[in-house]
Order: structure tokens, then sequence, then C-alpha cells
């Protein structure tokens, strides 16, 4: 028995572990978000296409390429949406593509990645999703495109969880170490490359390694109180953030035994 685990749940952990208790083992409801992402997705896939189906007899495709590409994925949006788009991969195009001498043929485009790892006599499932994977000379590096307004890196904890996972399940799957994380910001043509370290490797180890003793032993969920519980979307269930905490709706999944299970 394998226990699923992504960027997203080490998150989640290192944030709060009774966060992660209430979403991801009692499986109850957060928060809804609401606005399209429509935009972004045709965006993504018009970017897989481009790098996925050039045939790359030519050093350059010609811009006639990257409109063809953005007429095919851009399918149910408004025309604001249309010539949003079109602008954006336009930009992308001469930042990107045409500074280089060629195009060079990535690893992957759009897909996922899975890799295992065994802490405690369990087994935990590493999966993420990419939205590209380009060769280095000396490893592998992974772009992720982001169609945000905004330039956000606060987040630098996540990041290095996000990097971690990947470090190991590429590693595992390609046999080639993940060197260079890139995130390319859509809208305003910014990149910005984090290197690759095996810092990044064993803090990820660290903490499944202690998710691992919660699940199979602990069990305790020790609420990390602070300025997130304002917005945590469980506050009115966790003592630490509520006097006195409403008892679990009904739908809540029954209290998991899965350290009974994997003890078998």
């Amino acid at each position: 028995m394998t226990y699923p685990l992504s960027a997203a749940k080490l998150q989640c952990y290192d944030r709060c572990p009774k966060s992660y208790y209430f979403r991801y083992e009692r499986k109850l409801p957060g928060t809804a978000f609401f606005g399209s992402a429509a935009l972004g997705t045709s965006l993504h896939q018009a970017l897989a296409q481009i790098y996925r189906d050039w045939h790359y007899q030519d050093a350059l495709p010609a811009l006639e390429w990257i409109e063809h590409c953005w007429n095919q994925q851009s399918n149910g949006l408004s025309s604001k949406q249309l010539e949003e788009g079109r602008g954006i991969l336009r930009r992308y195009y001469h930042e990107f593509i045409m500074a280089e001498a060629a195009m060079r043929r990535p690893l992957a485009v759009e897909g996922r990645i899975q890799g295992t790892l065994q802490v405690e006599n369990l087994e935990f499932s590493l999966s993420g999703r990419y939205d590209r994977i380009d060769y280095l000379d000396d490893g592998l590096e992974l772009i992720d495109y982001k169609s945000t307004k905004d330039v956000n890196l606060s987040e630098s904890d996540e990041l290095d969880l996000q990097i971690g996972l990947y470090y190991l399940a590429l590693e595992q799957h390609y046999q080639r170490s993940l060197k260079q994380l890139s995130l390319i910001y859509l809208r305003t043509g910014d990149k910005v490359s984090f290197e690759v370290t095996p810092f990044h490797r064993e803090r990820v180890t660290a903490l499944i390694s202690e998710l691992a003793l919660e699940l199979r032993h602990d069990r305790r969920w020790q609420p990390f109180a602070g300025e997130q519980c304002d917005r945590c979307a469980y506050a009115k269930y966790c003592s630490a953030a509520c006097a006195c905490p409403e008892p679990l709706p009904d739908t809540a999944k029954p209290e998991p035994q899965l350290q009974l299970v994997l003890g078998l």
C-alpha cells in the first residue's frame, strides 16, 4: 500500500499539520476559489503544442507557428481573452524563442512525474505536474509557466518543498539530477531561476519523515497557531484557533486507521 504525496500536500503539512489532517485525512472541504482560469489553461496548452509538435528541422519556427498553436488551443475564450493571449505569446516568442540561436527540443512537455520514497516501512508515491523539462549540460531544468499578473516569490519555503519533491522524482525517472527550476511569468516576460542543491532534497526528505511518523505512530497532528489561522478554512474545528471548536461534520471521513493497515 502506498501513500500518495504531492507538492501541495507537503506544503499544507509544512504550514500546519492540523490543517493537513482536516483536509487530507478527514477529507473536509476547503475554501472555494472563484475566477476563470481559461486563459491560463489555453496559454499552457498552446506552449505545450509549440514545443511538442514543432518538427525541429529548422532552427527557429516562424511567428505563424505560434499563431497556429494559439488558434488550436483558444476555443471558447472571449474576444478580449483571445487578443490578450495572442499578445502574451507574441512577446514570449520574441523574448524566449527568437532570442536563441535555435529552439531546443525539450525532454518533455506538459505531463506528470512520479517517484517513490520509503520511510518508516511506509512507501510514499511522489507525484507532480510540469510544464516543460529541458536539458542542461549537467542535468535538467524544470520550467513552470505562470499566468498570474504579478511576480510573487514570497513563499520561498513552499517553493523549496516543490523543488525537493521534483528533485527526488526526476532523479528516479530520468537518472539525471534537477539543477534548476525556472518560473516564466507570461504576462510580464520575467524569468526567475533557482539553483537546485542537495539541501532541497534533504529538506523534503526530512519533512516526509515527519509525516511518516504522524501516520505510523503519533497521530497528534499538532497545529501551528499563527496569522494563518485567520484565513484557515478549518479554524472553527481547531482548538488552537477557537476556544470552543465545533465537532467535525457527519460528512467527515472516519478517523483513518492507516498505521494498522501498514503494520500488516
